[in-house]
């Protein structure tokens, strides 16, 4: 019975200063950040005579992305993706909007995806910004690229996280065809640039 009280005075104390959490918790989450709904994303792009922006001005739903040490303890895993819906983009000319949904296959892949898989490094978040890397899944008409992605990292006056991410890519990554008006003459070059704002906070 004494070396029953003992070992469990032991555990106690083993728990009570985080000795579970460093050799047998190692797969618990380092963090969890919410997105909230009000996150955005844009698509910046250009024709042969002009440039354009459509954009998905609120995420319109919550999700949850969580973070884990790597295996090698040099970076950051992550897991979580945003889903978007293609119909909500807005590149504020009707025609322009309807073209790149159809660009996009919205009929049949309503959603572009991006799913979060990495960061270089656990950031320390302040109001000052800081760069940090990462990589990241985005599938988009049911084709799926990896893709590194240069991010922005800060904390906003109401204590959330501002996460802002941008990557060049191409249309044709993706087996699309860019799309064209006016029977060819007005032309969208195959670059395009994604841009996202995601406004988080930590649970």
């Amino acid at each position: 019975m004494r070396y029953k009280n003992i070992l469990c005075i032991v555990l106690v104390l083993c728990s009570n200063t985080g000795f579970f959490t460093h050799y047998m918790g190692s797969g618990a989450a380092l963090k969890k950040w919410v997105v909230n709904e009000n996150s955005s994303l844009s698509v910046n792009g250009s024709t042969n005579i002009n440039k354009f922006s459509c954009v998905i001005p609120a995420y319109g739903r919550i999700d949850t992305i969580t973070l884990n040490k790597s295996k090698d303890e040099k970076g950051i895993v992550l897991s979580g993706s945003i889903d978007l819906k293609v119909n909500s983009f807005d590149c504020h000319n009707s025609g322009m909007t309807k073209q790149l949904q159809k660009t996009l296959n919205q009929k049949q892949f309503p959603l572009l995806h991006i799913r979060f898989l990495s960061l270089d490094r656990l950031p320390v978040i302040t109001a000052k910004p800081q760069l940090i890397t990462g990589m990241v899944d985005i599938e988009i008409a049911g084709v799926t690229k990896r893709f590194g992605i240069n991010y922005q990292i800060s904390q906003d006056a109401e204590k959330g996280i501002d996460l802002l991410g941008s990557r060049n890519l191409n249309f044709s990554d993706f087996n699309l065809i860019p799309p064209t008006k006016l029977g060819g003459m007005i032309k969208t070059k195959d670059q395009l640039t994604v841009a996202f704002n995601l406004n988080m906070k930590t649970i």
